[in-house]
């Protein structure tokens, strides 16, 4: 079995995510305006993960899917980031991770998921249980065109006899595959009919279950670099098909897609896992690298390299939580807590608060993960830090305040 030391599984997370030496694995440093080729290099982001995880807080100044292109490609414009799904373009919106924006060869592969969610995860069979409402908002989309989920509160929805099933019925139609996402208007959802989303070429062809998943792991690794099983599953919410998965995995290793490789840490200890050929290749190359610690970078809470937290706490040793559910007397960091990332290590983390009435950008807590003694932080992770802030809150057009000295 081959074998990844901690530092170089680390490397190649980050080196796979964009987050170092990018075009070491072909992707971009740069984008910027709203020019068609800041979209194609977003969209080359999106690909590599195979996602764009969506959120809707924005309490920061941007929302996720916006802070994660940031944190990749400098000068993008935040404005581009929620415009991406537009008709005509090459993306899709769908449960991928979680809700995402996904890129458009994708659809054929989660037709198996269209089809599980005939009955929705939440609700049941809603549409099975409510036919009548399911056919009447299809036909009111066929022929009053595309409707925002917005409009099923406002005048137009009179005739609903439960706003709060027809809202879940929108969903639920669109979890099956019925209607489809055209496009984000003020975040709000568009749904229109499928055939009116989706080109042809991509609605007729659907993979089949198990080579759907080979597609689905493959596509994972490439995001990940070095992954465990678990991470893998995960990655696409592949609930209740453990044994599915090992015989993918299975068949992928026996055409030598991939290898199974064992990450072990610095006390020894051994974590099975997987890799692409290529990239224990590219792991090779990556001792040579010389991150810079004194230049940091904001990520988002929901970043591809963040989600996993087991993961983050094996390769970083940092701790990644979410406070927003939390009371805040009982927060220990934070509302909406970016980690710091400087060089290859997670050096600390900033609550911000966004006003752009006054244009400024408010650090409301810092907190650093290391510190001497005497409880003193290394001059160059405060550096990293304000480093950090000061390019995200130029990016948004907002003056920094608040930050370490």
């Amino acid at each position: 079995m081959e074998t990844l030391s901690l530092t170089q599984a680390r490397r190649l997370a980050l080196a796979r995510a964009g987050l170092l030496k990018p075009e070491w694995t072909g992707l971009p440093r740069r984008a910027s305006g709203l020019t068609r080729r800041a979209r194609q290099a977003a969209h080359r982001v999106i690909r590599r993960f195979g996602y764009l995880q969506l959120d809707t807080v924005a309490v920061a100044g941007a929302r996720s899917h916006a802070i994660v292109l940031l944190s990749r490609l400098d000068g993008f414009d935040p404005a581009l980031a929620e415009a991406l799904l537009q008709p005509g373009e090459p993306l899709f919106e769908y449960w991928g991770h979680e809700a995402c924006w996904l890129p458009m060869e994708l659809y054929p592969v989660l037709a198996f998921r269209r089809q599980e969610f005939q009955q929705h995860p939440w609700w049941g069979d809603l549409i099975g249980q409510h036919p009548r409402m399911a056919k009447n908002l299809t036909e009111r989309i066929r022929e009053e065109g595309p409707l925002r989920s917005l409009d099923l509160e406002g005048r137009g929805s009179r005739g609903w006899w439960d706003l709060k099933i027809a809202k879940r019925m929108a969903t639920a139609l669109w979890s099956a595959g019925v209607l489809a996402i055209r496009e984000r208007s003020s975040f709000q959802r568009v749904y229109d009919l499928t055939e009116r989303v989706i080109p042809e070429r991509w609605r007729k062809t659907a993979l089949a279950r198990d080579a759907a998943l080979e597609y689905l792991l493959l596509q994972a690794l490439q995001g990940h670099g070095w992954a465990a099983s678990g991470t893998l599953t995960q990655t696409w919410r592949l609930r209740n098909a453990r044994e599915d998965i090992q015989k993918a995995l299975a068949r992928l290793t026996g055409k030598g897609a991939i290898v199974a490789c064992a990450l072990v840490d610095d006390g020894g200890r051994r974590t099975p896992g997987w890799v692409r050929p290529q990239d224990l290749e590219l792991a090779d190359r990556l001792k040579r690298v010389r991150p810079r610690p004194d230049r940091g970078v904001l990520l988002s809470p929901f970043d591809p390299v963040l989600w996993d937290r087991a993961r983050v706490r094996r390769l970083f040793g940092f701790d990644q939580v979410l406070e927003i559910f939390k009371p805040a007397g009982r927060r220990v960091y934070g509302y909406y807590c970016l980690p710091v990332l400087a060089g290859e290590n997670l050096v600390g983390r900033v609550d911000l608060k966004a006003d752009r009435k006054i244009r400024k950008l408010h650090v409301l807590s810092y907190r650093f993960e290391t510190d001497d003694a005497q409880g003193r932080v290394a001059a160059v992770d405060r550096e990293a830090l304000r480093s950090a802030v000061t390019r995200y809150a130029g990016t948004l057009g907002l003056k920094p305040v608040g930050l370490p000295r």
